[in-house]
């Protein structure tokens, strides 16, 4: 505490006597100082186990005061004794860590005081939080000359059980499954529902028809990535589309690989494919063959057959990279009719370019349903396009209430935008 020194005036000190008044003032004045040097101590400390986590995790709520600015700071000390050693763990500015400040949805937390500090105890190198076991813990506000301590409490962290935080995420799973089941489901009544027009995928029977008449092969190729990669496996589900029309027409498909799982699994997809246009006898093993796992190498390779052989339709589908051009610039030399379809938004450009067709994104997802017009397929499609439907709205009509609130100044509109910002 800062010592407070006064000094008599000339004055009274040559008289030999102090007036009472001036006694009293002084007394008055040495008081004001003290009260004012003083801290008051962090008061409704309470410590209590961190909700919808696995464990570890202790939190800890108390009131700001009137001493709480810049200059001035909190530590927490922490303990496995209510009467032992006490360690001090955080230090942080008096100003900052408020309970406004905690992440976490509306229905958890409940309102959130911009007047109650927070802060969340976890393992670390001076405490390590075990599940089941009893922890102290105290606060101490300090401004640097004076400090005050508060009441010790303590908590027992444990796991919970659920994760309240992901209430939502459940919520819209479910929502979001019962409208893709409805879909389904009005798929197989309605089966002329409509689908966007896509050329790229009109054009598959041309090709197919163009290679027949001209006697030439058509190449399919699925990608350079493995059977993990979501556009490869959509490149098989669409190469089952064309080889079914293959088979009707009889013309000699031809589809090289990279990978040994990606080329069994296009076998049996070939296969079946055959067997449902009805045409099993013509269906050729050697239709799927592995080259090699080397990227330029099989890419130099798929370049020669299309030089020698010559087929009048390529067909790109899957995930590409570098050799996104080098593929498609010799197809286009030979004068073949190609449709490309890829996720790789970077190599789109490429393609564009080389290519007559080309499916842009998810127009790749949607082909398989596009081409069979399958009910499951067709309704699962229907049931993305409304969830991404509703997310676009949901995104709107939020940022129009942060417009409007920032605009007209009403807390209001953010507290709506709070609702859907809260379910991500």
């Amino acid at each position: 505490m800062r010592k407070v020194q006064f000094k008599l005036p000339n004055r009274v000190e040559a008289h030999g006597r102090t007036p009472l008044w001036l006694v009293s003032l002084l007394f008055f004045l040495l008081a004001l100082c003290s009260s004012a040097a003083a801290l008051d101590a962090p008061q409704g400390v309470a410590a209590f186990d961190m909700p919808n986590d696995g464990g570890g995790g202790i939190g800890l709520r108390w009131r700001a005061t009137t001493a709480d600015n810049p200059t001035a700071s909190y530590r927490i000390f922490a303990g496995e004794q209510e009467n032992g050693e006490f360690k001090q763990i955080a230090e942080f500015p008096a100003t900052s860590h408020y309970e406004t400040e905690n992440p976490g949805p509306w229905w958890v937390w409940g309102a959130k005081h911009k007047d109650v500090h927070f802060f969340q105890v976890k393992s670390n190198s001076v405490i390590r939080l075990t599940d089941g076991k009893l922890y102290f813990f105290k606060l101490a506000l300090s401004d640097g000359q004076t400090s005050a301590e508060s009441p010790v409490v303590s908590a027992v962290p444990y796991a919970n059980l659920f994760n309240w935080d992901k209430l939502n995420n459940l919520l819209i799973m479910f929502a979001f499954s019962a409208t893709v089941l409805l879909s389904i489901r009005y798929a197989r009544t309605n089966p002329n529902i409509f689908l966007r027009r896509i050329p790229g995928l009109d054009a598959v029977e041309e090709a197919v028809g163009r290679a027949t008449e001209m006697g030439r092969p058509i190449l399919y190729l699925t990608g350079i990535d493995d059977m993990s990669s979501l556009s490869t496996i959509a490149a098989t589900v669409i190469l089952g589309e064309v080889a079914k029309r293959v088979a009707l027409y009889g013309t000699e498909l031809k589809v090289p690989h990279r990978d040994p799982i990606v080329m069994a699994v296009c076998q049996e997809i070939v296969r079946e494919s055959y067997l449902a246009a009805g045409r099993p006898d013509a269906y050729k093993e050697d239709s799927n063959f592995f080259i090699t796992s080397d990227q330029f190498s099989y890419t130099a390779a798929v370049d020669g057959i299309m030089l020698r052989e010559k087929p009048a339709a390529n067909f790109f589908m899957g995930a590409y990279f570098a050799e996104s051009l080098l593929l498609a610039e010799p197809g286009a030399a030979t004068g073949a009719i190609q449709i490309a379809g890829t996720d790789s938004d970077h190599q789109l450009p490429f393609f564009i370019t080389a290519c007559d067709y080309t499916l842009i994104g998810e127009e790749l997802y949607a082909a398989s349903a596009y081409l069979s017009r399958e009910p499951v397929l067709v309704g699962t499609l229907r049931g993305q396009d409304l969830g991404k439907g509703f997310f676009l709205v949901v995104m709107v009509v939020g940022t129009l209430l942060v417009t409007l609130g920032t605009v007209l100044g009403m807390p209001m509109f953010h507290t709506f935008f709070q609702l859907f910002a809260d379910f991500k």
